[in-house]
């Protein structure tokens, strides 16, 4: 067995594992699963689904979260499970660690001690074959801190998303070897026996209108000032829209910290009085352009095929993508397009609360792709 996806979207627990368990042996061809990625609705039970997912694949490392929608090849989906399962084939060793107290000092240091307990020093692994997959409790407002601390440790790219819960903002959950834990992060280190690549795409172009975060409460997420103006009357005023219809354009007009020509998307979430909230942090003193929207299928599907056209034949995707570009899709009848874009490649991924990848970003679907 290399990889292979399953998903259900039975209504009951009950139902969805024994759905999950039957597709499992249909195409396991008697091997034993080494790794288990799976992302959950929110609605079942998250212990009991932890508990019963590790059930299934006893001998394995399995981790996963909560979401705001589910995604499996070909579709895009609502209160379902959806698993992908890694075999000896494409999996030469894999640890799973937990940071269990995101509000806190944060355990990353003993997280990557134990990786090193098992992988050796890892200043010295291939850096092409060692890929980190970091799922983070989506309402934890942590994301960056725990990208910076993984950052202070290793080399090796930590991809993946923040937990989500159905859009009913409340608790989220990430799962590790048949547990739950909500304020929390979870870390997967993988060795693979192929290389990997990263997508990250974003459907956005720089509009040329800037704006210098010139007073920010970073702790809070908050835009004070942009240009040395209040915050909310400058990004309206350079769209052209007044302060009462301002928040119309967070959706097609984010703001961008530009690297070269490619945007990491920072969303305005909204106004509190004359300053800006957003979904992840923008740092005093930063550079940022006004990003103008395109359309998210497209592009999305431009991107992939010239993704596969330098790669070659890839064996699967994990797909980070943000819960407003679903919102956006849902918006534009467009769901089942997306889904079609990934119609023959094996891919499973969920709608996220934010996108970890060289820090934390909105927006954007972040794909590790498997050679």
């Amino acid at each position: 067995m290399n990889i292979k996806t399953l998903f259900s979207t039975q209504d009951s627990l009950e139902q969805a594992m024994l759905d999950l368990e039957g597709q499992y042996q249909a195409a396991s061809d008697g091997t034993a699963a080494r790794l288990v990625l799976f992302f959950s609705t929110s609605f079942f039970d998250p212990r009991l689904v932890s508990e019963k997912m590790q059930g299934i694949f006893p001998g394995a490392s399995v981790a996963g979260c909560t979401t705001a929608g589910e995604l499996v090849s070909g579709r895009m989906l609502k209160r379902s499970i959806v698993a992908m399962v890694f075999g000896a084939e494409a999996v030469k060793n894999v640890a799973v660690g937990v940071i269990k107290d995101l509000d806190g000092e944060m355990n990353v240091g003993e997280v990557f001690d134990s990786f090193e307990q098992v992988f050796g020093p890892l200043g010295t692994v291939d850096l092409k074959k060692h890929v980190g997959i970091v799922l983070i409790d989506g309402l934890s407002g942590a994301e960056e801190r725990v990208m910076e601390k993984i950052g202070d440790r290793t080399n090796i790219t930590f991809i993946g998303g923040s937990a989500g819960d159905d859009a009913k903002f409340e608790q989220t959950f990430v799962f590790a070897d048949g547990q739950a834990y909500s304020g929390a992060a979870v870390l997967v280190l993988v060795q693979l026996e192929r290389e990997f690549d990263v997508l990250k795409t974003q459907s956005f172009v720089d509009s040329g209108k800037r704006l210098v975060a010139t007073q920010v409460d970073e702790a809070h997420r908050e835009v004070i000032e942009f240009n040395d103006r209040p915050a909310a009357g400058e990004y309206a005023e350079q769209l052209g829209t007044t302060i009462e219809e301002v928040d119309q354009k967070f959706m097609s007009h984010p703001v961008g910290l530009m690297i070269g020509a490619e945007p990491y998307v920072r969303s305005p979430q909204r106004l509190i009085g004359n300053k800006m909230k957003f979904y992840c942090n923008v740092r005093q003193g930063a550079d940022l352009s006004i990003l103008d929207a395109t359309d998210i299928v497209e592009e999305t599907r431009r991107a992939l095929a010239e993704k596969r056209s330098e790669l070659g034949p890839v064996s699967a995707i994990l797909n980070f993508h943000c819960i407003l570009r679903t919102l956006e899709l849902e918006k534009k009848q467009q769901t089942e397009a997306y889904g079609q874009i990934f119609s023959d490649i094996p891919m499973i991924g969920f709608s996220t609360y934010g996108e970890e990848y060289i820090g934390h970003i909105n927006q954007t679907s972040t794909m590790l792709i498997f050679k």
